[in-house]
């Protein structure tokens, strides 16, 4: 080897050793940071899982009170944190609640909801618009089912209006609530009695022509 190359490498290893010199402690802690950032991903990630576990958890022992008609079960359900499973668990109070003829209190339990899903928003709306009817609030009602176009939606709009006898405006919600029920469905066979009784004549299928 020349002596010209052995004096390369000696200097190409001196500025290899010198800027280890100026930059070993930052490039330590740069690989420190980067283990460090890399386990707590890892552990965020296991935290995640576990609180999704006993989140899990807390809400089947809160679904379990409600169908035992345990006195708890409001309290378990409250006590979830705010989310999905507490949106269910609420939904699913307020189901048992009506089923007991305790419209207040499903009421509440439908208002204390919370959450930013819109597709939850319209079901929550819908079950208290029913619930509210049923109370003899239809006005209430109304106001939370006056927008939208789903069938579920339009049947509810259709019931507050009849409740609040706008027979015309309860016609128009029922009707297009049909068009988008499917034949020979009990929903539709439902929805056809109440235009009827709203003084409407529901329209003919094909299966009844």
């Amino acid at each position: 080897m020349a002596i010209d190359e052995l004096l390369d490498e000696h200097e190409q290893s001196e500025r290899v050793r010198e800027w280890l010199r100026r930059n070993g402690s930052a490039l330590i802690l740069g690989i420190a940071l980067g283990l460090a950032a890399i386990g707590g991903w890892q552990w965020w990630q296991r935290h995640q899982a576990n609180q999704q576990s006993q989140a899990a958890g807390d809400y089947q022992a809160a679904v379990d009170a409600i169908q035992a008609n345990d006195k708890s079960a409001a309290g378990k359900v409250q006590a979830l944190p705010e989310g999905i499973f507490r949106t269910l668990a609420q939904l699913e109070l307020a189901k048992s609640q009506v089923k007991a003829s305790q419209n207040e209190a499903a009421i509440g339990t439908l208002r204390a909801i919370r959450t930013s899903d819109q597709a939850l928003t319209a079901i929550v709306n819908e079950r208290l618009a029913r619930v509210l009817i049923d109370a003899k609030q239809a006005d209430a009602a109304l106001k939370l089912v006056a927008t939208g176009d789903s069938l579920a939606t339009l049947e509810v709009r259709g019931d507050a209006q009849l409740a609040l006898g706008q027979r015309e405006q309860a016609r128009d919600s029922y009707n297009k609530a049909l068009l988008k029920a499917e034949v020979g469905t009990p929903q539709r066979r439902l929805l056809e009695l109440k235009l009827t009784e709203a003084g409407g004549t529901p329209p003919k299928t094909e299966s009844q022509s």
